[in-house]
């Protein structure tokens, strides 16, 4: 494959607040230095995570610190409306991509961080119901007046994104990709990132519920992964992004990982070159049989 220069993961943060560790500011600023110390600036938030409370608690490490916000790079969604007490007048969970939605969770995102930008705003699920002139209109606006540096999509299919980008470029697409989530693999998501020159990032990135869900399929991968770890002595886990790290289309995980050491582990992980056929032994161990 192309030897390309691989990218840094993403550091996500959606458990760090109440949704996994609840951290304290205290430990939201350790875990921020952490990961600057070791060459990890970009922070993949949500405004729905901690039923919209984590941002506001990263953000508490942010406050009256402005070196600190320059050195860092914050990505973060809208779009989701969440049935939760902290949002009352929400009667069902439903997708919301008009123009005074997103303006407005722009806003509360950069009240919560304490800052007067974002690098890079996603729109977090494909609305049925959305206006894709509209959509763009709207964050041209919001790049104009320096709010958004960048923009892209979540979870968006190729047509989605394809329309979508007849009117704004789209420039990072946040998918599942995986060992145990082949999809965007073969349904044109990764050849249309190449094509259109759009970030490719990946969440779930060594599977979702591999290692804490038994089944056939997850006995398969963990079995070749742990057989491949061995052979280039690294982890498990290491093993599964490589598997991502493999494809040329510079697949850029998203780590979700609470751990310090397993953020480490996961940026050691773009050292590893995968051999063509050891990607294809994961392949078929995910789907069961060996390639047509």
């Amino acid at each position: 494959m192309a030897n390309k220069l691989k990218p840094n993961p993403i550091v996500g943060c959606m458990r760090w607040g109440v949704w996994g560790e609840n951290f304290t500011t205290k430990q939201f600023e350790q875990i921020i230095d952490q990961c600057l110390s070791i060459g990890l600036n970009v922070f993949d938030h949500a405004d729905i995570y901690g039923h919209y409370t984590t941002e506001a608690d990263f953000g508490n490490a942010l406050k009256g610190n402005t070196s600190l916000r320059d050195k860092i790079q914050i990505i973060t969604k809208c779009g989701i409306n969440m049935l939760t007490p902290n949002r009352p007048d929400h009667q069902i969970k439903s997708y919301d991509t008009s123009a005074s939605h997103i303006i407005k969770s722009v806003e509360q995102s950069l009240q919560n961080f304490h800052t007067d930008y974002i690098d890079t705003l996603l729109i977090h699920r494909p609305d049925i119901l959305m206006d894709v002139e509209e959509i763009a209109n709207t964050i041209t606006t919001l790049k104009q007046s320096g709010k958004v540096k960048s923009f892209g999509v979540s979870n968006f299919t190729t047509g989605q994104v394809g329309l979508l980008n007849k009117y704004i470029t789209v420039e990072h697409h946040q998918v599942e990709i995986s060992v145990t989530q082949l999809n965007s693999f073969d349904n044109g998501v990764l050849d249309q990132c190449q094509l259109n020159n759009i970030q490719s990032q990946s969440w779930s990135p060594m599977g979702n519920g591999l290692l804490t869900e038994k089944n056939e399929k997850h006995s398969r991968i963990l079995a070749t992964a742990t057989a491949l770890s061995s052979n280039y002595n690294c982890s498990i886990n290491q093993i599964l992004l490589a598997f991502l790290y493999a494809h040329p289309s510079n697949i850029v995980p998203v780590i979700g990982t609470t751990k310090f050491e397993r953020i480490i582990e996961a940026k050691q992980a773009k050292e590893i070159v995968l051999k063509k056929e050891d990607f294809y032994k994961l392949w078929s161990a995910s789907i069961g049989n060996e390639v047509a």
